[in-house]
């Protein structure tokens, strides 16, 4: 079975690929550009060099025009000149199998998009069946409509990747197949057979759920990277893994919290990205259960990203795509401690832009909006998290009240 390129992308050099559209500035460009070179990062890619074109639109066949790929393809020419080899060029959108093929035929190397990458770190992260079964799913969701290109030789014994055991291959084929038609064969009989497991897992998981007894449950929402799992260590005193990479955590983690004398669940799940693979969010939807089940939303937000606001819509939207939108949430701005500020000239007419706007600014403007529901704290260097957990407390017990009115466990009676 191909190995996905993880195992591949690790110590290779890389050179990244975005558009510049009438639906995506300049900016909005070069903030896309930055994430994807931390995808890369994260993947264990070094990053040389980038380019950007100015269009209307991605090129149906090549993606950017016919110069601009002409220009890359001198560079990595170039670069093989220098016995400095590229390994890989990497591409800001999903890329069909016909932009593949013909990409790869002009650059000779090879290529990836944003959601091969994004599966590819996936992979790399996923340590529990339920995880690894989940992006296994994905992959072989984004890889079956680009099979002719992606695909070059399966396996044929029978015990395959992953969960599963892959038995279900064994005479598939027929008189007069090709190897395109078997390989299509064997991916949706190993997706079926995936499904399947799936759904034994959730069936697992929510008998877990429904035996956590009358408690409230709190899922901690956000992009990736903004803090959700050391706000987790924090607050359950707890040592949930966490990293400066994206996607550090891939499985739900749940854990009890006692604040006072009141107990509650508390779980951290999978950050979300702009440009998330819908096969993604489709094959996690049963690590994101733990999000639709909640009572309470934590979304928590790295305040001192220059585009914070636009990862909070990213959030919503996804929050809503999962079927939990609408649920009571707590906003917390998280790394107050790394916010900074930058003062205009006066005599700059330009509009303000977030780093124009002081801490105490942008508090009282999310203040006025959202009332008690936000607060702004640092995890890493404990800001305001006393203050939080005062918050939590109230919130948490206002729920329990109303979704336990009979349970007199907040009350404890005295002697």
């Amino acid at each position: 079975m191909r190995e996905f390129i993880i195992s591949e992308v690790k110590a290779e050099t890389a050179i990244l690929v975005g558009l510049i559209t009438p639906q995506q500035d300049e900016r909005k460009t070069k903030e896309y550009m930055d994430e994807l070179e931390f995808l890369a990062h994260t993947a264990g890619a070094h990053v040389v060099k980038r380019y950007t074109q100015r269009v209307g639109g991605p090129n149906s066949v090549t993606y950017v025009g016919v110069g601009k790929l002409e220009e890359i393809r001198e560079y990595i020419k170039a670069e093989e000149d220098a016995e400095r080899e590229i390994g890989m060029v990497i591409f800001d959108d999903e890329l069909s199998a016909k932009q593949i093929r013909n990409i790869e035929k002009a650059l000779q190397v090879k290529i990836l998009d944003r959601t091969s990458l994004i599966l590819d770190i996936f992979a790399m992260r996923a340590q529990t069946a339920n995880a690894k079964t989940q992006v296994e799913l994905a992959q072989y969701k984004y890889m079956l409509p680009r099979l002719q290109r992606l695909w070059t030789h399966l396996e044929r014994q029978g015990g395959g990747s992953g969960a599963g055991g892959g038995k279900g291959t064994v005479g598939l084929r027929g008189p007069g197949e090709t190897q395109l038609e078997m390989d299509r064969r064997i991916i949706l009989n190993r997706m079926s057979l995936l499904k399947e497991r799936l759904k034994e897992i959730d069936k697992q998981k929510e008998t877990q759920r429904k035996n956590r007894g009358r408690l409230i449950r709190v899922a901690l929402v956000g992009y990736t990277n903004v803090g959700k799992s050391t706000l987790m260590n924090l607050l359950a005193k707890s040592e949930v893994f966490a990293e400066d990479k994206l996607f550090a955590t891939l499985d739900t983690t749940v854990r009890k919290v006692v604040i006072e004398n009141l107990p509650f669940l508390l779980s951290d799940t999978v950050g979300f990205i702009r440009k998330l693979p819908t096969d993604l969010i489709e094959s996690f939807k049963s690590t994101l259960d733990e999000v639709r089940e909640s009572d309470l939303l934590i979304h928590v937000v790295d305040i001192s990203h220059p585009d914070f606001e636009e990862q909070i819509d990213v959030v919503n939207k996804t929050v809503a795509e999962i079927g939990a939108g609408g649920k009571p949430t707590m906003m917390v701005f998280n790394k107050v401690d790394a916010y900074t500020y930058v003062q205009k000239d006066e005599d700059d007419l330009t509009p303000k832009v977030k780093e124009n706007y002081t801490l105490e600014e942008l508090e009282k403007s999310w203040m006025a909006k959202l009332n008690d529901n936000c607060i702004f704290i640092s995890a890493k260097d404990g800001i305001n998290v006393d203050e939080l957990k005062e918050r939590l407390y109230h919130k948490v017990s206002e729920l329990h009240v109303q979704k336990y009115p009979y349970n007199d466990f907040l009350y404890p009676k005295y002697e």
